[in-house]
């Protein structure tokens, strides 16, 4: 294999031009074990070095770390070639390092060079040194610039009427999405911020936990026809407030409140904002509410519902393509997910996508909607990698349009793309679907990748049973049956299938593994 390039300032790792992402944290632990050149390095010294700055952090940081380092270099705890594990004494870096320092104008860049990595690492005690300088300005302008990552936190119900849920998270929603828009960088999707919803936790560490600099947090209400946003923008590392401001808004004009938040947050990063494509279109208030309502229920999956608040929002406004957009995801969804039959539900979802293609040709959710019924319908993928495109040229943080891309990608051979897409949808969005990495792994036959990967997502969500179901699968294709069903009851126990696993662990004891495989396509 080609030399791994590691760059700490970047937080960057690639190999052969393939580069992935790790989180600050986790790049300053990989710095820790260079320095020590081959020595174990304790848990304790890795933590006091790493989080110096914040008390409290237990082993089960650090592992998370050491995981997602071994996941980016492509390493196995239980054969090492990079990371080795010292039971109750803490790691080490397997390779022997070997520092060159080469020429440059800063005078500070070092070559590692270990094995078949190159570490192309900044001087460990500048780096610390200008972490440090970080932490301590407490200069709020200064401290916004630094934010390169951003998560928004679910907004707060501020009317105190929980019937008004759905209009904080339908708020939620459509601020990510602008921010999204607006900022060159980051900003992380609704599915992995809604696990933070009434979750009162100190704020750098729901940051580390989303590998972010920046939290926005915030309150909405609604009176009558009004609306009223507060937000704050914070420095997670410092904790630090480093922007705060409330909105008031009629409610048809809430578009123009969620742009204008964007915008502002956009400036306050020092982002540069592209072509704001012209003033944001007034929406009727009920049909807003209506369509609030809709993704509210869709999340759910409860797209039956969904599908009510969505026409509620057409019949109020024909024109309103976002809605329309909706609609067709909801009964999309409904059929792939095997909720209702197919030909019942596809057709109207095909001319809801055509709909929102003719109203607004400039949206990406319409693009992508119509990949979905290209893609599950009509099986025509040349049109469906063309949407797909086309979903991911108008809106690069799309995250859900990565994942169709995934899926688009598949059926045409196109593997190694799908990979990438697959990647990219994961990055923006970890907890929608933690297991499609694992399942395009395993469809391109590289199981050891698959049971790295599905052992990582499985020890993050214990209690995913889905996790543990493609763990049980990556487990058969490494030949590995004990492991395997091992996995696969856990799955049914955590899925609530009391029947289905009793009769499995039954079958198991009287015939082995093989006698479960032959029933199981009978269950």
């Amino acid at each position: 294999m080609g030399p791994w390039v590691v760059r700490p300032t970047l937080n960057s790792v690639s190999r052969n031009g393939n580069g992935i992402r790790v989180e600050p944290k986790a790049m300053e632990v990989l710095v820790c074990l260079a320095e020590a050149g081959g020595d174990v390095v304790s848990k304790e010294k890795l933590i006091a070095e790493v989080w110096s700055d914040t008390p409290f952090v237990g082993d089960d940081v650090l592992t998370r770390n050491i995981s997602e380092l071994r996941r980016a270099l492509d390493d196995d705890a239980k054969a090492p070639r990079v990371i080795e594990t010292i039971p109750k004494k803490g790691y080490r870096l397997v390779l022997k390092v070997e520092s060159v320092r080469r020429a440059s104008v800063r005078r500070w860049p070092v070559l590692l060079v270990v094995g078949a990595l190159v570490l192309l690492l900044v001087a460990v005690p500048i780096v610390r040194r200008v972490i440090a300088t970080r932490t301590r300005d407490d200069d709020p302008a200064k401290q916004a610039l630094l934010i390169r990552s951003l998560a928004v936190l679910p907004l707060e119900n501020f009317s105190g009427d929980p019937a008004q849920e759905y209009f904080a998270d339908g708020m939620t929603d459509e601020v990510i999405t602008m921010l999204a828009k607006n900022l060159p960088f980051g900003v992380r999707s609704r599915t992995s911020v809604l696990q933070y919803k009434k979750v009162h936790r100190p704020l750098p560490e729901i940051a580390r936990e989303l590998g972010v600099d920046g939290i926005l947090t915030g309150s909405v209400g609604r009176s009558g026809s009004r609306v009223h946003l507060t937000a704050q923008l914070i420095y997670a590392a410092g904790d630090t407030h480093v922007w705060a401001e409330s909105f008031d808004r009629d409610l048809s004009d809430v578009g123009t409140l969620q742009k204008e938040l964007a915008e502002t947050i956009a400036k306050q990063v020092g982002a540069t904002i592209s072509g704001s494509g012209g003033p944001v279109r007034r929406i009727n208030s009920e049909a807003h509410d209506a369509y609030y309502n809709g993704r509210y229920y869709w999340f759910k999956s409860e797209y039956e519902k969904s599908r009510e608040y969505f026409q509620k929002a057409i019949d109020l406004q024909p024109d309103y393509a976002a809605a329309w957009s909706g609609l067709a995801d909801s009964y999309s969804l409904a059929a792939v997910e095997e909720n209702a039959p197919s030909k019942a539900v596809m057709p109207q979802a095909e001319y809801a996508a055509r709909k929102a293609l003719e109203l607004d040709d400039l949206a990406a959710e319409a693009h992508n909607s119509m990949a979905i019924v290209e893609l599950f319908y009509r099986w025509n993928w040349a049109v469906a990698d063309r949407e797909s495109a086309r979903a991911l040229e108008l809106n690069p943080t799309l995250e859900e349009a990565h994942f169709v891309r995934s899926y688009v990608l598949r059926p045409l051979n196109r593997l190694d793309e799908a990979l990438q897409a697959e990647k990219r949808a994961m990055e923006l969005d970890p907890f929608s679907e933690p297991a499609a990495l694992v399942y395009i792994l395993i469809r391109m036959r590289r199981f050891d990748a698959a049971l790295n990967e599905a052992r990582l997502r499985s020890d993050a969500q214990p209690n995913n049973a889905e996790l543990h179901e493609v763990l049980s699968e990556a487990y058969f294709f490494k030949g590995m049956e004990k492991e395997s069903e091992t996995e696969s009851e856990r799955a049914l126990q955590l899925a609530g299938e009391k029947d289905q696993l009793a009769k499995q662990v039954q079958i198991y004891r009287r015939g082995g593994f093989r006698a479960v495989l032959e029933w199981r396509p009978m269950s």
